[in-house]
């Protein structure tokens, strides 16, 4: 991509070569013996600790710069916040080295440059914790400006750079100038941590099973295509994990887990990227009861350790993660939100029920489809408290056992929160000759044209041929499951590098 450097990029460059003219290496080996953060300098400095910040060393982004004749207020930004550095050429250089300090401070330093400097602590006139700097280091040289926004004395942005094309393609700038964008990929990692701490103190084994696979099975979604040479044949990025983990209960792991980055070639909007992160587990003699008490205490561990209360704000809404969750049939709510009782109803008069609620539908889509797309046009919405939709009708669940008392339905759920769902979960179909009729049912849906429809997994029904104990089995959206612990409105903002249109090779970059 050829380069079309703006005013301020060759002026950055020329300062590049000015350093090297001075022999100043504008990107000096990497090792720099950083011994303190800004939030653990800020946080715990006092008079009572001040001998403990008597020779720090911190490394960091200059965000500001003010020179006040003799001494410089120089305000750096590190992995965990923003100090003030007061740096005095006495203080850091002698003789000669005096001269050349003025050059580099007044004229070759620039904003979004790394520096390191070692020092003491100390409290300005004015109250501010700052670093009195005793030595100065050029860490890295940057060529490109920032975006200029407006902060207050802390270093918050309160004039965001709000452009998603900008924020979403430069994510890296986007953390930089916006603290609050680190914060939510902090607490996606934390709130990931929680997860895998409430499984493995539990006794569930984390483990891998292939991304690359000969069928896509576990889902009903539209693959990714790709190509062995070696072998020479084609292979899927997996829309699902769950027919490996199945494998492995087959095997003889009880409970075993995957944070799995699963790929569907689907449409992109606020909440579908075409590759997310889900995690799935799958434990042995357990049902889908045991499933929903088993999640209701995963939701409030996970809502506590991020938020210290139950209660959390998603949106407008208001939502209470305190356990038990509202329980209700897909019929039911379908029945509260649309008035119609669909229970009995065959394709032809669901396909007539789609028109009347003016809901997009036609003949390629089987019954189960048509329950999906009433439920979630018009349904789903509805439910902003945590709320597990049970008791699906058999078409839509095409690896689910049949339900014990209910003809006609499988137990199954699906978890909403604030009108999305989060989770899907079964009891597990372990019967090899049922679960070969319900795949055969996906092919026969496949040559009526639905190109989501499921695969014959030939190698998936051997397995179940040497024997599964009863388990049950559940999806998580961790995508999604971030969007509500954060407050965002789009996965694109809880996804460090979201899937993009190329970039336009014309424009700059």
């Amino acid at each position: 991509m050829s380069q079309h450097l703006s005013e301020q990029e060759i002026i950055r460059r020329n300062k590049l070569e000015k350093l090297n003219a001075l022999n100043i290496n504008p990107y000096p080996a990497p090792l720099y013996p950083v011994s303190q953060y800004s939030s653990d300098i800020k946080n715990n400095f006092s008079e009572a600790t001040k001998e403990h910040y008597a020779n720090v060393c911190v490394a960091g982004r200059i965000m500001s710069l003010n020179d006040k004749g003799k001494v410089f207020f120089i305000k750096v930004q590190d992995s965990k916040g923003i100090i003030q550095l007061y740096v005095r050429k006495d203080d850091v250089c002698s003789g000669e080295d005096k001269t050349l300090f003025d050059e580099l401070i007044k004229h070759l330093i620039d904003l979004g440059d790394f520096i390191g400097v070692t020092g003491f602590v100390f409290i300005t006139r004015t109250g501010e914790i700052s670093i009195h700097a005793k030595s100065f280091t050029l860490l890295a040289k940057s060529l490109k400006p920032l975006p200029v926004v407006k902060r207050d004395d802390e270093g918050n942005v309160y004039d965001e750079v709000t452009d998603p094309e900008f924020r979403y393609r430069q994510r890296y700038v986007d953390l930089i100038i916006k603290p609050d964008v680190k914060n939510v990929f902090l607490k996606r990692t934390q709130m990931v941590n929680a997860m895998r701490t409430f499984l493995n103190e539990r006794g569930a084994l984390e483990v891998d099973t292939p991304v690359l696979q000969p069928i896509p099975g576990g889902a009903a979604a539209r693959p990714f295509v790709t190509h062995h040479n070696a072998l020479d044949l084609p292979l899927y990025l997996r829309i699902a994990n769950e027919l490996y983990l199945k494998r492995l209960i087959v095997g003889g792991f009880d409970w075993v887990y995957e944070f799995s980055r699963d790929f569907r070639n689907e449409g992109m909007d606020r909440m579908h990227n075409p590759e997310f992160t889900i995690l799935e587990w799958y434990t042995a003699y357990k049902d889908y009861f045991w499933m929903m008490e088993t999640t209701e205490q995963l939701f409030e561990k996970i809502t506590l350790t991020l938020h210290d209360t139950t209660e959390i704000k998603a949106g407008e809404n208001n939502i209470s993660f305190k356990t038990p969750f509202k329980r209700i049939s897909i019929y039911d709510a379908i029945k509260e939100y649309t008035g119609f009782d669909v229970s009995e109803m065959d394709e032809t008069k669901l396909l007539d029920v789609c028109k009347q609620l003016n809901i997009e539908a036609d003949n390629t889509m089987g019954k189960g489809k048509l329950i999906d797309v009433l439920f979630s046009e018009k349904a789903e919405a509805n439910f902003i408290q945590p709320t597990f939709i049970i008791d699906y009708p058999i078409e839509m669940s095409p690896l689910t056992k049949k339900h014990r008392s209910k003809p006609g339905l499988v137990e199954r759920f699906e978890l909403m929160i604030n009108g999305k769902e989060l989770a899907n979960a079964y009891s597990e179909l372990n019967d090899p000759l049922d679960q070969r009729e319900r795949f055969e049912e996906q092919s026969r849906l496949m040559e009526r044209g639905d190109d989501e429809a499921m695969f014959i997994d030939e190698d998936f029904l051997r397995a179940l041929e040497y024997g599964m104990p009863p388990t049950s089995g559940i999806g998580i959206g961790i995508d999604r499951l971030c969007m509500l612990m954060t407050n965002q409105v789009s996965i694109q903002d809880v996804l460090l590098f979201p899937q993009m249109r190329p970039e336009n090779t014309t424009q700059e970059a």
